[in-house]
C-alpha cells in the first residue's frame, strides 16, 4: 500500500462528498456567506457535518450542546439531527460571527431548534448547570481551553452522552512531545484527559478531508 497524494485524497473525500452528503443549497449558503463576512474557512468539512448529524441520530440525542458556533454550518447539521422538539444549545465568542449563524439557521429552517450564546465558553458553561443535561456534546472552539470544555462535556451530560472533539491530529502535530504551539499543546492535555478520566470512554481518528489532514475524536460518559 502506497501512501496517498494530497491530489489522491481530496479526490477520494470529493467522491464521498459527492455520493454520500451530495448537494445542499442552505449549507452551501451558509458557507458562502461567511467567506463574504470574512469568516475564517475552518467549519467542518461536508462528510464530517454528515457524521455529527449521523452521532445525533444515532444517539438519539434530543438536547445538544455546541462550543464554537463560527457560521452554523455544524449547528445546522446538528439541528437537522435532532427531534423537532429538540434543542441546540451553540456557544460563540464573536456577536459578528453570531448574527451570521442566526440568519444562516434561520434560512435552514432550523432556527427554532436553536439557541444562541454569545460569550467565552468558560464563562457561558456555567451558567448551562442549571438546564436538562446535554445527550451530545460538540467541541470546536479554541483548543487551549479544550481540558475546560472537555471537564464541562462531562458536568452537563449525563451517562451515555457523547462527545465530540474536532481537530485533535493537527496536521500530526499532536504526536510531537515537544510541540511548543499553545493549540497542539491544548489539543494534546484534552486527549491525555479523555484518556485518563474514569468519566470518559474515548477514542480518535485520523481525519484526511476538505480541511486537510487531522482527526476528531469521539468519547462516551461512563
Amino acid at each position: 500500500m502506497t501512501d496517498p497524494t494530497q491530489d489522491e485524497w481530496q479526490r477520494v473525500d470529493a467522491y464521498f462528498a459527492a455520493t454520500l452528503v451530495g448537494p445542499d443549497p442552505a449549507l452551501e449558503a451558509a458557507v458562502a456567506d461567511q467567506r463574504a463576512a470574512g469568516l475564517p474557512a475552518i467549519e467542518v468539512a461536508p462528510v464530517n457535518g454528515k457524521l455529527l448529524h449521523l452521532l445525533a441520530r444515532i444517539s438519539g440525542a434530543r438536547r445538544v450542546l455546541e462550543i464554537g458556533t463560527l457560521g452554523a454550518y455544524s449547528t445546522i447539521w446538528l439541528a437537522r439531527g435532532i427531534p423537532e422538539d429538540g434543542r441546540v444549545v451553540t456557544i460563540e465568542a464573536e456577536p459578528h460571527n453570531a448574527e451570521i449563524a442566526r440568519a444562516n439557521l434561520d434560512r435552514a429552517g432550523v432556527g427554532d431548534k436553536v439557541e444562541i450564546r454569545v460569550g467565552f465558553g468558560a464563562e457561558v458553561l456555567p451558567t448551562l448547570v442549571e438546564d436538562e443535561p446535554f445527550d451530545l456534546v460538540f467541541i470546536d472552539a479554541d483548543k487551549e481551553s479544550n481540558t475546560i470544555y472537555i471537564d464541562w462535556a462531562a458536568k452537563l451530560g449525563h451517562p451515555g452522552t457523547v462527545v465530540v472533539v474536532d481537530n485533535v491530529g493537527r496536521a500530526g502535530r499532536v504526536a510531537d512531545p515537544a510541540a511548543m504551539e499553545p493549540n497542539v499543546i491544548g489539543t494534546q492535555r484534552g486527549l491525555e484527559l479523555l484518556g485518563r478520566d474514569p468519566r470518559f470512554d474515548a477514542t480518535a481518528l485520523q481525519t484526511l478531508d476538505a480541511k486537510g489532514w487531522d482527526g476528531v475524536a469521539i468519547a462516551v460518559v461512563v
